[in-house]
């Protein structure tokens, strides 16, 4: 449900855009498309670090409480393992998403390097009609 509130607000800014000439429309998209995974990497980054404050929490918490060798300690153990066990997997998955986000990301700003050097092109061009315009209004 969040993913098309982020989309709405997208083309919410696209409608709103006062001066549609100012950026192209390849690079505008472009920028949002970076700007989402990094958004997406700004989450799963703060997620994999809500997961490690979360077990180093409960491993305080476990050996705090498991201070005798007795059955009470063994099932603290236990229980710690347990949520050890838990925490690392639901670190571990977050660690995969941001590692793909990171690639995807990767991917993105390789395609920028292109679309840089055709908008370096294109003022190239710009730039010679506009000579050419400018002679022709001297000439008559």
């Amino acid at each position: 449900m969040g993913d098309r509130e982020e989309q709405g607000e997208g083309h919410e800014r696209e409608r709103e855009d006062p001066n549609p000439e100012a950026e192209t429309p390849i690079a505008f998209n472009n920028q949002n498309e970076i700007l989402r995974a990094i958004e997406v990497v700004e989450r799963d980054s703060l997620a994999i670090a809500q997961s490690f404050t979360s077990l180093f929490a409960s491993l305080r918490l476990a050996l705090s409480q498991s201070t005798t060798t007795s059955l009470h300690h063994i099932q603290c153990f236990t229980d710690a393992t347990g949520r050890l066990q838990e925490s690392v997997l639901d670190a571990a998955t977050k660690g995969n998403r941001y590692i793909n986000s990171c690639l995807r990301l990767n991917e993105e700003m390789k395609n920028i390097d292109g679309l840089a050097s055709q908008l370096k092109i294109l003022r190239r061009h710009v730039d010679v009609m506009d000579t050419a315009v400018n002679k022709l209004l001297h000439i008559s």
